[in-house]
């Protein structure tokens, strides 16, 4: 999700609701910790120079069982971000702390925040030498009706 796409579900909801990817919610009582931009310049593993930029929300939760984030609050948290951080309407990433620090992706559903797994990839797989995978198919999909072998049909 965009920021914008964020900032306008943010006026049209009261409470923030986070859903993992498991379908367990974040607890009620999180904080957004961080709202910051994110610049990434790399070299991928084909010698190609890149430049990634995102928005990037931390999730927190502690003992602080009477804190709830209402939706006007974490609006105003992203527009003083906006302001003083000069952010751009990029996407938005979500780290939060379980065993160890995830990144996730953000989608809406049902007027909830959902976080998304995000996976890593070879940007450069036709220089690594990485084949690209085989679509699967049957190999009974590949005879037409017309011409299956069946008993008594001279094909054999």
């Amino acid at each position: 999700m965009k920021l914008s796409e964020i900032k306008s579900v943010l006026s049209e909801i009261q409470e923030v609701k986070f859903i993992l990817p498991n379908g367990e919610p974040v607890p009620a009582h999180f904080h957004v910790t961080e709202v910051g931009s994110i610049q990434k310049h790399f070299i991928d593993c084909g010698g190609t120079v890149r430049k990634e930029s995102v928005i990037n929300f931390q999730l927190f939760t502690a003992t602080d069982y009477d804190h709830r984030l209402g939706a006007q609050k974490l609006r105003s948290v992203i527009e003083l971000s906006e302001k003083h951080l000069r952010l751009e309407n990029l996407d938005v990433e979500v780290e939060y702390q379980r065993e160890t620090i995830g990144k996730y992706g953000l989608e809406l559903i049902n007027g909830a925040f959902h976080l998304t797994n995000t996976q890593t990839d070879c940007l450069a797989k036709d220089k690594c030498g990485i084949p690209q995978e085989k679509p699967k198919i049957r190999m009974t999909s590949l005879q037409s009706q017309e011409s299956s072998c069946t008993p008594g049909s001279g094909c054999c």
